[in-house]
């Protein structure tokens, strides 16, 4: 049996059996190094040279930022900026779930800590206030995959590290379809209250608004503090994450205190755990990725799609349809250490820029997050808000529709995500 088969076939069966993705990587890996009577000692090896990244240090302290920000009052602080600004437009209240997200994006780069905080209040809000309970499940659930799109996005950050493009350069990339997704958003909600006739929340007035992004400012210094040190080169996205910490334990602990210094530990310690698991992930992730370079996977899928077209949009949209099929099952950490060869294999095919390619790359996988079985976001807002999984992904769906529609449109106009990156780094293209 041709051993890309065994070695896809076995971790997808691994995958079905429900065996932790980690191990799933190395076993099937495992399984096809004995087969080709490969050293097992290339294990250790590549799972060593997986996470042997400077750069993959600015994924726990994003991590451990959100942590932060979830345990003192900087996301009800959001909550009253985006309340203030977006709150008194019809069908207010989802209005804010998006606005919120998108700010929330901007801070941790993680959609899981979005849903769970931003879920938390709103979802139990939004079904008071009347709105459909599946509804405000699957736009909280839509509206925190931002956090994946919009720098920093830990996802683009793991693509620039081992697909060697320009982290700053993805992150710019990342603000234009994160912006046009969420307007979609805004929009979906929109028709849906002039439908169902769904409240808007009243205008606090220029005095009021101006209060609460008084209040926010101090937070809302992180992403301009962030991306604006990585593009400028004053620091790499490691120290960026470092600063980012930094800043928000001076607001909490001491500008704010909103919690006490002894529960420091505990959010350490919680924010260990949360980087421990995706690591052995994209450790496990550079065997099988090894294993996938060394069998000519990306060669044989380039083959294979120019049987079917030349066309570059035509390439482009088969990778799209790919990576969709991939982002149910996998979670896009995975999915893009795993099949990075034959992304940039295809992409290199069709001939499109490195930056565009790893942004629509992450789009596409972001809807993942949201479809079944893997969509660890919909789970976590379904579960917050008692609504059955189907229904919810029901509701889901159209949402699903518009993120896949920006990516669609970004091919055939690039600069939906690549007008800023060539404003502000030129050099890169």
């Amino acid at each position: 049996m041709n051993p890309l088969v065994v070695l896809l076939g076995s971790f997808f069966v691994l995958i079905a059996l429900r065996v932790n993705i980690g191990f799933s990587l190395i076993l099937s890996s495992v399984l096809v190094m004995l087969i080709e009577d490969l050293p097992l000692t290339s294990v250790v090896n590549q799972m060593y040279a997986g996470i042997d990244s400077f750069t993959l240090l600015a994924v726990p302290f994003f991590m451990l930022l959100g942590r932060i920000l979830n345990a003192g009052s900087i996301t009800t602080r959001l909550l009253a900026v985006a309340d203030a600004t977006v709150g008194h437009v019809r069908g207010g209240l989802g209005h804010v779930n998006v606005f919120v997200s998108m700010i929330f994006a901007s801070l941790s780069g993680s959609a899981a800590a979005d849903t769970a905080s931003v879920g938390s209040i709103l979802i139990p809000a939004m079904k008071k206030a009347g709105y459909d309970p599946a509804f405000a499940v699957a736009l909280t659930a839509a509206s925190s995959t931002l956090g994946v799109i919009i720098p920093p996005s830990i996802i683009l950050i793991v693509y620039g590290a081992f697909g060697n493009v320009s982290i700053g350069a993805l992150f710019l990339g990342g603000v234009g379809p994160g912006l046009l997704v969420g307007a979609f958003m805004m929009g979906y909600t929109y028709v849906l209250a002039l439908r169902h006739g769904y409240p808007a929340n009243p205008f606090p007035g220029v005095r009021g608004m101006g209060v609460a992004v008084a209040r926010g400012s101090a937070p809302l210094m992180i992403p301009v503090l962030v991306l604006g040190g990585i593009v400028g080169g004053f620091f790499t996205p490691t120290e960026g994450g470092i600063i980012a910490v930094l800043w928000a334990l001076f607001l909490t602990f001491v500008v704010y205190r909103d919690i006490p210094l002894r529960l420091l530990p505990g959010i350490l310690q919680a924010a260990v755990v949360d980087f421990a698991i995706p690591m052995f992930t994209v450790a496990s992730a550079g065997i099988f990725g090894w294993m996938i370079a060394y069998l000519g996977a990306a060669q044989i899928v380039v083959d294979f799609i120019l049987g079917v077209t030349a066309n570059r949009f035509g390439i482009m949209l088969l990778l799209m349809g790919f990576l969709l099929l991939v982002g149910m099952v996998l979670n896009p950490i995975s999915a893009t250490l795993i099949f990075l060869p034959i992304i940039q294999g295809l992409g290199d095919t069709a001939g499109m820029n490195p930056v565009h390619l790893g942004v629509l790359s992450t789009v596409t996988l972001s809807v993942g997050l949201i479809t079944p079985p893997y969509g660890i976001c919909l789970l976590i807002a379904s579960r917050i808000g008692d609504v059955p999984l189907g229904r919810a992904m029901w509701a889901a769906a159209p949402i699903c529709l518009l993120t896949i529609t920006v990516g669609v449109l970004s091919l055939w106009v690039p600069g939906i995500m690549l007008w800023l990156p060539k404003l502000l780094v030129p050099q890169f293209f």
